[in-house]
């Protein structure tokens, strides 16, 4: 007779191997018709999940759906950070800063208002959605990027704006959660909180990028340099758990990570070339593994009952945030960036590039396993957020560029 942890075990390996078929099936298609990943991996989760095939369940695979909606963001975050270079970064550091904290405020609460109407929720809910879909993208945004010879100054202020709204989203989600399962809202005890969670985030990413970085440096204490593309993914795995149990941000913490680990030369740490280009290729190929199974699991979890009743309810989220809110955001916070000098051109740009997708993602999935109230609509606007803005946002990234003269 087959024992509990048996049967755990069983599901997430068939889970896994279920999702690493469909994937790698859907990721060649893909290529073949010129669109996104990210869009086949969605449609592929439908396919083999409850609405069609019924090949695959979240309810029934629900520790490995957990399992990889945690760790696959933390490590993506940390990929998303170490394509941040710090010394371009510092010529447009405010403009980032702005976009990374009070954009994604802006944004949450400006779909929150638009969502109370639409929905007909209680505000803490609305804002619940908004705060989720208020960050964009690194995982979708690098590999588009890799494509084309982007100007440093803009494709450094986009990717670095979705590295940091990404981890700024994930705490504020993670905050309203708190107050949603709490029932109590206290200003003065939410603050506190948010900043022991960004505070505790930081400093343990700072400490532990540091060390990771310095053993496997070829410096006398490198000893471990060899193992380079090991100790990756424990630094995640430490960093996350370990911000988590003093009560810091686990996704600042693997992104800051990712920050530090990105930029050593700066730091006068320097990889032997080998083990650099092997953590470099595990790297690559775990976030592009992850990125799949996030969104294979949520095409898995979408109610297509509660999307056909909620699609043009949710396509009204989008189109409000694609063309009042972002544009919005975008002006208020280059406003005030006099030294980056911002032309009309770039700022068309940033405007546009804002694709959602994994966080989003994998905070709707959790939202839905805890049961949310109205977790059904926030997954169905996640979804038709993903999916419109993967459609028609990244598909024309290039040709938006070309016009507005912005390649090198």
């Amino acid at each position: 007779m087959e024992t509990v942890d048996m049967v755990l075990t069983d599901n997430i390996l068939t889970l896994f191997v279920i999702v690493l078929i469909s994937g790698m099936i859907a990721s060649k298609v893909s290529k073949k018709l010129k669109v996104p990943d990210v869009v086949l991996f969605l449609i592929v989760g439908i396919i083999i999940g409850p609405s069609v095939l019924n090949l695959v369940s979240t309810n029934e695979y629900h520790l490995g759906n957990q399992l990889i909606l945690t760790f696959g963001s933390a490590f993506i975050l940390y990929d998303g950070g170490r394509e941040i270079k710090l010394d371009i970064l510092n010529d447009v550091k405010y403009s980032v800063g702005l976009l990374a904290t009070l954009g994604v405020v802006i944004t949450a609460f400006a779909i929150g208002i638009v969502a109370v109407y639409v929905f007909h929720m209680d505000f803490i809910y609305a804002l619940l959605l908004g705060a989720v879909i208020a960050s964009t993208d690194p995982a979708t945004l690098v590999p588009v990027f890799k494509e084309i010879t982007l100007r440093d100054k803009v494709k450094q202020t986009v990717i670095s704006e979705s590295a940091f709204n990404d981890a700024v989203g994930a705490i504020l989600v993670l905050s309203i959660l708190t107050i949603i399962q709490s029932g109590v809202f206290s200003l003065t005890e939410n603050i506190y909180e948010l900043v022991i969670m960004i505070l505790g985030g930081l400093i343990v990413g700072c400490i532990m990028g540091i060390v990771f970085s310095f053993i496997i440096s070829d410096s006398k204490y490198g000893i471990f340099h060899e193992y380079a593309p090991l100790i990756s993914i424990l630094a995640v795995a430490i960093a996350y758990t370990f911000a988590e149990k003093v009560h810091g941000s686990g996704y600042m913490a693997t992104f800051i990570i990712g920050l530090i680990c990105g930029n050593k030369k700066t730091f006068k740490l320097w990889v032997p070339e080998i083990d650099f280009t092997i953590q470099r290729n595990v790297r690559e190929t775990l976030a592009f593994l992850m990125r799949m199974a996030i969104f294979i699991l949520l095409g898995i979890q979408v109610d297509f009952n509660t999307l056909s009743k909620y699609w043009g309810h949710a396509l009204i989220i989008v189109v409000v945030m694609m063309f009042i809110v972002r544009p919005l955001v975008v002006i208020i916070c280059t406003f005030f960036d006099k030294k980056a000098k911002w032309n009309w051109r770039e700022r068309i740009f940033i405007m546009w590039v804002r694709e959602t997708g994994v966080i989003p993602a994998a905070l709707s999935g959790m939202i839905i396993s805890m049961k949310i109230p109205h977790s059904d609509i926030i997954s169905s606007v996640v979804f038709m957020t993903i999916l419109i803005t993967l459609l028609f946002q990244a598909s024309t990234t290039k040709y938006l560029a070309k016009k507005l003269n912005l390649l090198e």
